[in-house]
């Protein structure tokens, strides 16, 4: 399990079609589309969410930390793939306490080191969320392709979300 970081942007969107076509436009790879069911927990600091993807065998346990902010933040994160989720949600409900479920679906594209996620959230609506990953670049470089990406998706317009969909919903 090694740490991560993205420089992460989230927004509420009407038209998640007309994003689709745009980010195909600026050439984003279409990588398809699933759906998620993530599982918070009560933590002291940052989140942890078990992820479990409907149809697929075990889940990604996720740890991360971001500032509560509307904009393009930076979030350090880690990522576990369990064979055993279910045994890990029942321990890590037991011990730490379900702070929320949030069931979506997710359809990814992908430009260069930027994943684009267009979300469908059960009971929140729908959302864009770009995460661009740091690590294969340097932080200025991954900022100038997080900005390029935003701009050509138009979503400087779009109305920012600052907190996880955990939060949304919980």
């Amino acid at each position: 399990m090694a740490g991560r970081r993205n420089l992460e942007f989230k927004a509420r969107v009407d038209d998640l079609d007309a994003v689709r076509r745009a980010a195909t436009a600026l050439g984003a790879r279409d990588e398809g589309a699933w759906r998620d069911i993530d599982t918070y927990f009560h933590v002291p600091r940052g989140r942890l969410k078990l992820r479990r993807t409907v149809g697929q065998p075990g889940g990604t346990l996720i740890s991360y930390h971001r500032p509560d902010a509307p904009g393009s933040r930076p979030s350090d994160y880690e990522l576990l793939h369990v064979a055993a989720a279910d045994t890990l949600e029942r321990i890590l409900a037991r011990t730490l306490g379900v702070r929320a479920v949030v069931a979506k679906q997710r359809h990814l594209l992908r430009y260069g080191s930027t994943r684009i996620h267009l979300d469908r959230v059960e009971g929140l609506g729908d959302f864009v969320e770009l995460e661009t990953l740091v690590a294969l670049q340097r932080e200025d470089e991954a900022a100038a392709e997080h900005a390029h990406v935003k701009q050509a998706l138009s979503l400087e317009s779009a109305e920012p979300v600052a907190t996880s969909y955990g939060d949304l919903v919980g």
